[in-house]
């Protein structure tokens, strides 16, 4: 029985070191961020709405806040929201104002949600302002998400 419990243990340990050592944050710029846009991978905007009709959205960029006004979050809810769009299997992209907040949201996805690929954009958005890349207006953005329940 002890030997058997063991094994179970062991085998559960092995496959918790894979599949941790599969798991990565990225950090990337501009540059990277277009590209993997253009590829198709996922961009989590994790700001507050006012963030967002401040500087407007990066085209095609999902919005879901992930720490609210007093800084605080609800990491298995926010999960729930963006399952649909961002698979644990597929690259993901996340972006805030600065690159302050997605440092600790990627290694949330990579160490604790179990993303093997997750993206951190260093810069943020005023990074991607600052070089004058496009954004759209992110009041028709937001009424979609809202309507979809995923802000």
């Amino acid at each position: 029985m002890r030997s058997c419990v063991r094994s179970l243990l062991l085998a559960a340990c092995l496959a918790l070191a894979g599949f941790a050592a599969h798991a990565e944050t990225i950090d990337i710029d501009n540059a990277e961020l277009a590209r993997l846009i253009q590829d198709g991978a996922p961009l989590i905007d994790v700001r507050l709405p006012s963030e967002w009709e401040t500087t407007g959205v990066i085209a095609g960029s999902r919005l879901n806040t992930f720490f609210n006004e007093r800084g605080e979050s609800n990491p298995a809810a926010w999960l729930e929201k963006i399952k649909p769009y961002a698979r644990p299997d597929q690259p993901v992209i996340v972006i805030c104002r600065t690159g302050n907040r997605t440092r600790a949201v990627s290694r949330f996805l990579s160490e604790q949600a179990g993303y093997a690929t997750v993206y951190n954009v260093t810069a943020g958005i005023k990074g991607w302002l600052k070089e004058r890349r496009p954004v759209v207006p992110a009041s028709p953005v937001i009424a979609a998400c809202r309507s979809e329940a995923s802000c």
